[in-house]
């Protein structure tokens, strides 16, 4: 489990690619790290298989690459990065499990004074899963959705998340991994709505 808030923005070192899916080479600063420990990469669970005390070493499954933007990634890219919650940390984000729920593009960046709104339009299956003021996760950051019309909802991005996180560095039209509110999941599933993974249409 994760809590959507980001401790460092890391650097793509390294890709290799296979037929069965990527290996990934992330360059940042967590160290010290546990083999098999799980790190969000823009808000996707990988596991850490080798590390040295400057980068970590994950492998992303071809499922994986097919469900996030992690396929998207060339060396020298800055990812989100997070260390999975411990018992007795505080939740200062919401809970977050690392698994990708759709892909989504960014809409608009639009200042407003020190602030940014940022829109993004999610598929068509995500969309009953957002409501004003709930939170979603986006590239492994909590956010708090401010609007929802239709496929697209809007969230409000503070100085400091600008600063710490790559939003502020996006161009419309980029893919963000989105993760809805794993409440709003449960909920769809007691009510018997279609969950996340229902096809369009």
């Amino acid at each position: 489990m994760f809590t959507g808030l980001i401790e460092q923005v890391g650097t793509i070192e390294h890709l290799a690619r296979r037929d069965d899916g990527l290996s990934i080479r992330i360059a940042c600063a967590l160290h010290p790290y546990e083999l098999g420990e799980s790190i969000a990469v823009n808000g996707t669970c990988l596991t850490v298989k080798s590390f040295s005390e400057e980068h970590f070493d994950a492998d992303a499954s071809l499922e994986t690459l097919d469900k996030t933007n992690l396929g998207d990634l060339s060396e020298g890219d800055r990812v989100h990065l997070e260390r999975a919650l411990a018992l007795g940390d505080r939740l200062g984000g919401h809970l977050v499990t690392g698994h990708i729920d759709g892909v989504g593009t960014l809409a608009s960046l639009a200042p407003e004074g020190d602030y940014v709104r940022a829109s993004f339009d999610v598929p068509k299956r995500l969309s009953p899963f957002l409501a004003s003021k709930g939170s979603i996760t986006v590239n492994g950051v909590s956010l708090t959705v401010n609007t929802v019309a239709g496929v697209r909802f809007d969230v409000m991005l503070v100085p400091y998340t600008l600063d710490e996180t790559t939003f502020g560095a996006m161009a419309n039209g980029a893919r963000v991994n989105l993760e809805v509110d794993i409440l709003a999941k449960y909920v769809a599933s007691l009510m018997g709505k279609p969950g996340v993974d229902a096809p369009e249409g």
